[in-house]
């Protein structure tokens, strides 16, 4: 059983030393979120938290761009994993990022898993001149092109969206990026199932992961990608504290189970008090599950 540390919003001051006790301590896999910018006033409603909260959350929350924030602290571990929980990807250009991955997970020794996602804020793609009725369409091209471009020969596309003739992108991964999609409404867990390598949840409960992992189960066989050799899934139950409650979530069928080793609500949260989390984590939980 793998665990995935989620290290939330800010303090990127310590991602060095939280990298390298995570690493010590048994976990399997880092997990940095995305975000642009914070509009001062928003069309969307937040779907994963009660809506006014974390906006006020994240008005004064810092965030460093994920693929920086990956390679800052794989630049100073040797085996842990670095998965973005999830990055928003239909307003990103598709051959940059798709530079971007490759080159993160050669320079790391092949330790990055793509963790995507679509966002729930319009405004992610209006301020971006991303039409938002097209971002599940644009989601899907985005996908398609990273994978063509990550076998390292000559491809096109042509499409509405992004034309470009033949080119190739040098260098690549020796293993395809294990592609991480994120996501609780049906055509999130649609895509999982038929263009995902796994499935990345949000903070959610028993009952309700059971149900999505039920449904995304169920729609693997509709689009007959049951037989994955590796699907992974991320589960994340924002309840859980012992290694019981973790055994729970596996039993779910998770194959990664998703952690924060802190509050990440203290304002007075120092580096020892995340490092000793870390560590009480790794002999309570991960040692036991």
């Amino acid at each position: 059983m793998r665990f995935t540390l989620m290290l939330g919003i800010g303090g990127h001051e310590d991602y060095i030393a939280v990298a390298q006790a995570a690493e010590e301590s048994g976990w399997a896999t880092i997990s940095v979120p995305d975000r642009f910018f914070f509009p001062k006033t928003t069309e969307s409603e937040y779907p994963y938290s009660d809506h006014e909260m974390i906006r006020g959350f994240l008005e004064v929350s810092p965030f460093i761009e994920p693929i920086v924030a990956m390679s800052f602290m794989a630049a100073a571990t040797k085996k842990i994993r670095f998965c973005c929980g999830v990055m928003k990807v239909p307003m990103r250009q598709p051959l940059i990022l798709a530079k971007q991955l490759s080159s993160l997970s050669v320079m790391s020794g092949e330790r990055l898993d793509f963790g995507a996602g679509i966002s729930p804020w319009k405004e992610d793609f209006t301020y971006n001149g991303v039409p938002f009725e097209k971002r599940g369409e644009r989601f899907d091209e985005v996908i398609g092109i990273i994978r063509d471009a990550m076998k390292g020969e000559y491809f096109e596309h042509h499409s509405g969206n992004y034309n470009f003739a033949p080119l190739r992108l040098c260098p690549v991964p020796k293993k395809p990026i294990p592609v991480i999609i994120g996501g609780h409404a049906k055509p999130a867990l649609a895509r999982a199932a038929r263009l995902g390598d796994g499935w990345f949840s949000a903070n959610s409960d028993p009952e309700t992961l059971k149900q999505m992992i039920d449904q995304l189960n169920a729609l693997r066989v509709e689009f007959g990608t049951q037989n994955h050799p590796d699907f992974r899934i991320h589960a994340f139950n924002q309840f859980a504290q012992s290694a019981d409650d973790y055994k729970q979530v596996r039993d779910l069928g998770a194959t990664d189970l998703c952690a924060m080793g802190w509050n990440p609500f203290d304002d007075n949260l120092t580096l020892q008090a995340k490092i000793d989390g870390i560590r009480r984590f790794g002999d309570e939980v991960i040692a036991r599950v």
